[in-house]
């Protein structure tokens, strides 16, 4: 009796240590393995309807080796780009964010939809929300055939919106740093002058 105590105690113990350790390793595993800018994004105050489905994607190195991460989200609406973009604004600015007027925002200055940039401590966020890229689904394996647009059926297969998020590293972002300048006081008006005419001029005449 006294054996199969001590087994127990020794079994309950070791149990125990295992239980004791394990939680700890899987909340530092997913602590490690979760971006946590990505929970920052999860926690943004927008309703339903504007996070039908999410999509994340990243790259690069949390601590800036070689390269810095970088972190995409790519969101399905359910409603206009109009109404979607008003409530993710909003959210952010909640959350801290503040609209970043700087130059090439956005890069390509084609981008359709609401496009606008947005900082928070060490952090960069653009927001690109539009209108979705309707394409039928294929046919036997065959890809559909697109019809000419039609404004009468766009608004019937065409609805919701999508939403793009984009997070930098500050340091990171080209945008952050500040463009090259010429200080005219180091270069001058003219720092290449042109010579003009012969410049060992004409020859003087030797006395006789």
């Amino acid at each position: 009796m006294r054996e199969r105590r001590r087994l127990r105690m020794a079994a309950l113990a070791l149990i125990s240590l295992v239980l004791l350790g394990a939680v700890p390793l899987f909340f530092g595993f997913r602590t490690i393995s979760r971006d946590p800018v990505f929970d920052t994004l999860d926690a943004l105050d927008v309703p339903g309807w504007a996070t039908a489905k999410t999509d994340d994607d990243v790259s690069g190195s949390r601590w800036c080796l070689i390269e810095c991460r970088l972190r995409e989200r790519t969101v399905t609406s359910e409603r206009s780009p109009e109404e979607t973009v008003q409530v993710y604004e909003q959210a952010l600015r909640q959350d801290g964010w503040r609209p970043w007027k700087v130059a090439m925002c956005p890069a390509q200055q084609q981008e359709k939809g609401s496009y606008t940039c947005w900082r928070r401590d060490e952090l960069t966020l653009d927001l690109w929300v539009r209108a979705p890229a309707c394409v039928p689904p294929p046919v036997d394996g065959e890809p559909a055939i697109v019809p000419s647009p039609d404004p009468s059926t766009d608004a019937q297969t065409c609805t919701g919106s999508l939403v793009s998020v984009k997070v930098r590293n500050a340091i990171d972002d080209e945008r952050t740093r500040p463009l090259p300048s010429t200080d005219p006081s180091l270069t001058g008006d003219e720092p290449l002058p042109t010579l003009s005419g012969d410049p060992l001029g004409e020859l003087t005449p030797s006395p006789s």
